[in-house]
């Protein structure tokens, strides 16, 4: 990323219009059960319930002051990304088309329709519907917006910046990874602000795309990406984030979705936070590594709380059912 730390200033004061900075707080009964003290990233608590809306927001507002007012734009998504997309381009009189994958979230569907945008659902995954996509922007004409681009980055990296100033000396912080824009905004923000803090990426075990990439130092993609964590669903990873990651990140690691469950269940029961799939990845990491981070000052990104509540409940019900069983199946 070639920003700035100087353009980063410029792009929060833009965000904090929309999204107020949201707290980064040491949950006591996450530390009881952990063991370790862990200060919890709350990107949950944005006006669209993800990190998502600060990227979002930032690339439409560039998009525009640059003097391009595309007639429409096209992207494709599982839901946060679009969100936050259909928030932009609706502030800027602009239509968004937004294409979501067969079986997609109908709340993150409806969501994305009251923030103004056009759903298309079209795929049988992300991937496949990133080159519908594709197909609609080179049919219509409209602005493809990536799901990576140093815009949205720019965007995401305020979140960072709020952490690292508000929680001095963190040891380390973890991260779920989708598209990569979150972990990437970690490690730059980490780097410009001249800091030691070790940055460890997360993925599912069902789509574990990047830590098979981070291993092999090269884009390693799978058949599937078969998560309830649909924010970690990537089976194509890109170079870009990846260089980034492979440069400045510790680790990429992989947390099996009976983990993400328990970590979902932890954050209800000792703070009360709603989490997505996604959101609970970096707390699972933590607590499955909790025996190497007692006495370090670790910090955990909850990206996003936005889960529909059948699947929520889906999910709880089999992590409980399955609280014996080491390899209970979720859907």
């Amino acid at each position: 990323m070639k920003f700035t730390l100087e353009e980063l200033e410029a792009s929060h004061r833009v965000v904090k219009e929309f999204v107020p900075e949201t707290p980064s707080y040491a949950w006591p009964l996450l530390k009881k059960r952990s063991g370790v003290e862990i200060f919890v990233k709350h990107e949950n608590h944005t006006p669209t319930g993800s990190f998502k809306a600060r990227g979002g927001f930032t690339y439409v507002d560039a998009l525009v002051k640059s003097g391009s007012t595309p007639k429409g734009l096209v992207t494709a998504t599982r839901g946060n990304h679009g969100q936050s997309i259909a928030l932009g381009a609706t502030r800027n009189g602009i239509k968004a088309h937004i294409v979501v994958p067969e079986g997609n979230s109908l709340e993150k569907n409806a969501a994305m329709q009251a923030f103004g945008g056009n759903v298309i659902i079209a795929g049988k995954d992300f991937d496949v519907s990133r080159q519908v996509a594709q197909e609609l922007q080179a049919e219509h004409g409209y602005h493809m917006v990536p799901a990576f681009h140093e815009n949205l980055v720019r965007g995401v990296s305020t979140y960072a910046l709020e952490l690292y100033r508000a929680v001095s000396d963190l040891d380390v912080v973890y991260v779920p990874i989708g598209m990569g824009s979150g972990i990437c905004s970690l490690i730059t923000v980490r780097d410009l602000l001249g800091l030691k803090t070790k940055v460890i990426g997360v993925t599912a075990k069902k789509a574990p795309s990047f830590a098979l990439s981070f291993a092999a130092g090269k884009p390693v993609q799978t058949e599937t990406a078969d998560t309830f964590a649909d924010g970690m669903a990537c089976r194509d990873p890109q170079e870009e984030p990846l260089e980034i990651i492979l440069e400045g990140a510790e680790d990429v690691v992989t947390v099996s979705e009976t983990q993400i469950a328990e970590a979902m269940m932890a954050y209800y029961q000792d703070t009360h936070n709603l989490a997505e799939g996604a959101g609970a990845a970096a707390l699972a990491a933590i607590m499955a590594n909790r025996s190497k981070l007692r006495g370090k000052r670790t910090a955990a990104i909850l990206t996003g709380g936005n889960i529909d509540l059948s699947t929520f409940l889906k999910v709880m019900r089999k992590h409980i059912q399955n609280s014996g069983n080491p390899h209970p199946e979720y859907a």
